[in-house]
């Protein structure tokens, strides 16, 4: 575990020192992750967490923004992970984004291996992603003429790969993490990324079982650097009903906005997730916030309840 520990102070001091190199100000991020990867669906966020459980995994969420305004962002997600052998998982995940007259899609292969070091489920998980990203206009948007050079030369411009690295700790109470998603560009200093991209992320949550209604309570804190915004703090709690039924979360991010869900679980097979995150605090006055859905679909894997030695 001292290894994890280091790890991730490295990854966040590289991180924290990649985002002192950028342009920052006193506005906050506009581009939001998934609220999915906090609780349900943490291969968003971390490479290192793909095949982290056993069977075969599909997630999908989307999301849209600021409802009647024309050109809102609008954004989906989509990843499938499974663990393939002994100790090597993997997966894919894509990423759409659709802004104004932008359109992004990220899409990556990742490969993660999980270690025990420990005979109570303790577990050091790597991972590595290799994601080819796309950025085009969207000419059917344009209102202008279509035919100017520059928006042509922009959608000209060469598609670019990424890497993205992570590791994680696990074991049935604390799950511990750390995530690079830019590795090139922090070695290269060829940044392609646009301002809200993630620079790093990291994440510490600690689960209590229960025996009662309540199945557990999982506390959990990110501190993540967004690219051309101030690092984001985000504090928040899952709790799991009815041997995790239904499920209730909350999240605060330090952009002074709020992320608040519900879910139900369909015999420990589909996972139906509805959020809703306040806008951020400089412009929350003007327009709503956004609006996502989640499903989950876990098949092939061990029907268990998570149950460890200490309760509530």
């Amino acid at each position: 575990m001292r290894v994890l520990f280091i790890g991730a102070a490295l990854l966040t001091l590289i991180g924290s020192r990649q985002a002192q190199a950028q342009s920052w100000g006193n506005s906050q991020a506009l581009l939001e992750p998934s609220g999915t990867q906090y609780f349900q669906n943490q291969y968003l966020a971390n490479p290192a967490m793909a095949g982290a459980d056993t069977g075969i995994h599909f997630n999908g969420a989307y999301r849209r923004q600021w409802t009647g305004i024309d050109g809102a962002p609008e954004t989906k997600f989509f990843t499938a992970d499974a663990l393939f052998g002994y100790r090597v998982g993997g997966g894919i995940n894509i990423f759409n984004d659709q802004a104004g007259l932008m359109n992004r899609t990220r899409v990556a292969l990742s490969y993660a291996y999980h270690l025990p070091v420990g005979h109570n489920g303790q577990t050091l998980h790597f991972g590595l992603s290799l994601a080819l990203n796309f950025q085009r206009v969207d000419y059917k948007n344009v209102n202008g003429d279509v035919t100017d050079p520059s928006i042509g030369a922009f959608n000209r411009r060469d598609n670019y790969f990424e890497g993205e690295y992570g590791m994680a700790y696990t074991d049935g109470h604390w799950n511990i993490q750390g995530a690079l998603p830019n590795v090139r560009s922090l070695f290269t200093g060829d940044d392609k990324g646009v301002n809200g991209g993630g620079i790093f992320f990291t994440a510490a949550s600690y689960k209590f079982f229960g025996d009662g209604p309540v199945s557990s309570i999982e506390p959990k804190l990110c501190y993540r650097g967004v690219k051309g915004y101030d690092n984001i703090l985000d504090a928040g709690v899952n709790i799991s009903f009815l041997n995790n039924v239904a499920n209730v979360m909350g999240m605060y991010h330090t952009t002074k906005s709020v992320t608040a869900g519900v879910g139900v679980n369909i015999m420990q097979t589909v996972t139906l997730q509805v959020l809703y995150s306040t806008q951020t605090g400089g412009i929350k006055t003007y327009v709503d916030g956004a609006y996502e859905v989640g499903a989950t679909v876990n098949l092939f894997g061990n029907k268990r309840t998570e149950r460890v030695n200490t309760t509530l």
